[in-house]
């Protein structure tokens, strides 16, 4: 939820993911902006967040980004080789 009270589902679809690969626990009880809310616990299994975690996520999502470019890039090269043209 942006701090404007609107939901974005996309940013907890990137921390449900995300959270397996770091092995944190993520919600519970949280405060946005003095407003506390109540949500589900990820990965109960998992430790509290560090602060190290910080720089870990930032090179994990780094490492996707990467990732979604050379397969992006491989399928574009691969579409054009496959219909005759040429890049």
């Amino acid at each position: 939820m942006t701090p404007r009270g609107i939901r974005v589902p996309t940013p907890g679809r990137w921390r449900r993911r995300s959270r397996g690969a770091l092995g944190v626990r993520l919600g519970g009880t949280l405060s946005y902006a003095g407003r506390i809310e109540h949500r589900p616990v990820l990965n109960g299994g998992g430790r509290a967040v560090e602060v190290g975690d910080i720089e870990r996520a930032v090179r994990l999502s780094r490492r996707v980004g990467w990732l979604a470019f050379g397969v992006s890039a491989a399928g574009a090269l691969l579409r054009g080789r496959l219909s005759g043209r040429h890049a």
